[in-house]
């Protein structure tokens, strides 16, 4: 498995199941709400990864990768490609796929009260959110369940390249199945269904310095 996918692994939030109390605690807004309909997030932080570089890309040039990454979106490939350009080692397709992987970790990571994790792979304000959301389930006595069922679908639905400070953020768009249901100090399930696979969509948006040596993406925001 490419480094970058393992490194992208290890970012991944929010129930996508216990969502409706978070979604009152998350999403911090990174200026790329204009360019989508949901807001975005950040997942498992990412590697740069040892790809074919784009060095004879020249400037405003989409390169074919991030194209099929911005499935036919011009400003979005633009972006990517831009970041390509600051830091060759860059590859969107890699990136999404560690992504969908990250995804998984972080919602887990949440439902099973890991503050560790979660505080390695999210930015401070986001992180801030989960553990209160997670700090408030525990004061009322409430345990969780829960069940990874699998990503549906992740597509970048927003990207932006800062050429002057290098920081990237990349949205994707995850539809998710979980199995969740949280009981209280009875037992007695007072959200979600043990028995129940359900699907929610969900925006995350991750950010870094492009060419830094930190080669984690950050979850910055989440949102619809």
């Amino acid at each position: 498995m490419p480094t970058g996918v393992i490194e992208l692994l290890i970012l991944a939030g929010i129930a996508v199941f216990l969502l409706m109390r978070l979604r009152g605690v998350l999403g911090a807004r990174t200026g790329l709400e204009e360019q989508q309909a949901p807001r975005a997030p950040r997942a498992e932080p990412t590697r740069a990864q040892p790809a074919p570089a784009p060095a004879s890309l020249e400037e405003g040039v989409i390169d074919p990768d991030s194209a099929t990454v911005a499935e036919g979106d011009e400003a979005i490939g633009g972006a990517l490609s831009d970041m390509r350009r600051a830091e060759p080692g860059f590859l969107p397709s890699e990136f999404l796929s560690g992504a969908r992987q990250a995804f998984e970790m972080i919602l887990m990571a949440f439902e099973n009260g890991d503050l560790d994790t979660l505080r390695r792979f999210l930015a401070p304000d986001v992180y801030e959110g989960f553990a209160g959301a997670i700090e408030a389930r525990r004061e009322q006595g409430y345990t969780v369940e829960a069940r990874f069922v699998g990503v549906r679908e992740a597509r970048v639905v927003g990207a932006r390249f800062d050429r002057g400070s290098s920081e990237a953020e990349v949205a994707i768009r995850f539809t998710g199945e979980m199995i969740s249901a949280v009981r209280d100090g009875a037992g007695r399930v007072v959200e979600g269904d043990p028995n129940e696979i359900r699907r929610e969509t969900d925006t995350w948006t991750f950010g870094r310095r492009m060419g830094s040596p930190d080669p984690n993406w950050l979850l910055i925001a989440t949102g619809d």
